[in-house]
């Protein structure tokens, strides 16, 4: 029974915690959409003079075809609800390495427009826009609106960044707090159960030894009512 109550405390105690977690502190992981805004290439790389296939993608990611893009010098626009939409993710403090490419038609590697380390600080413009110029390659727009409040967020004067950490380290006290007010009161609550269970068996294994020693006697014959016969 002992065995049997430490085996469930742990994941509930868990589940708590990860509760009180994600109500305190729901903006502990954030990531922002990057959608691409407008496009304009200045060269493609294919021989032949055939279409080219325009794609963006970050390393680690599926690639997004951008299915429109198929003519140099001409400006490609976007609203951002394109099916290929969006383009990735940015965290707040992690970039990403990125890179706009031309499919070969060949058994060679794609051709490469540009490749850089795309991070949710490039979007340092009011509304939330990034240019990438790459000089006769292309000229290209990426939209984050959400990213413009993670660089303000990671930009806080000396002092806000002291307050912050004060705050943090006052939070992960209160939590540890109210996990161990928890642990007691459930390992008291657990110790309480177990006690109660185990008089309620010795009381059963009583009464029980006490009605095999009746069987016993009758068997025997030796019994009260066995005298009266």
């Amino acid at each position: 029974m002992r065995r049997r109550l430490k085996s469930r405390i742990p994941p509930l105690l868990l589940l708590f915690y990860r509760s009180i977690l994600l109500s305190l502190l729901p903006g502990l992981i954030t990531a922002a959409i990057v959608t691409l805004d407008s496009i304009e290439i200045y060269n493609t790389h294919e021989l032949l003079g055939l279409t080219p296939e325009v794609y963006f993608q970050c390393k680690g990611e599926n690639r997004t075809n951008l299915p429109d893009v198929k003519k140099k010098h001409e400006l490609y626009s976007f609203k951002g609800e394109e099916s290929w939409q969006p383009l990735t993710e940015l965290e707040e403090k992690k970039c990403k390495r990125c890179g706009i490419y031309e499919k070969d038609s060949f058994i060679k590697p794609d051709d490469v427009f540009d490749e850089w380390e795309f991070c949710a600080s490039d979007f340092t413009s009011p509304d939330g826009k990034y240019i990438r110029f790459k000089e006769k390659e292309f000229n290209a727009t990426f939209l984050c609106p959400d990213c413009v409040p993670l660089e303000g967020a990671s930009n806080h004067s000396a002092d806000s960044q002291t307050k912050g950490k004060g705050m943090h380290w006052a939070l992960v006290l209160l939590i540890c707090v109210v996990v161990s007010i928890f642990v007691v009161l459930g390992a008291v609550t657990a110790y309480k159960y177990w006690q109660k269970r185990k008089k309620q068996q010795e009381q059963a294994r009583f009464l029980k030894l006490f009605e095999d020693g009746d069987d016993i006697e009758d068997e025997l014959g030796i019994g009260p009512l066995n005298h009266v016969i």
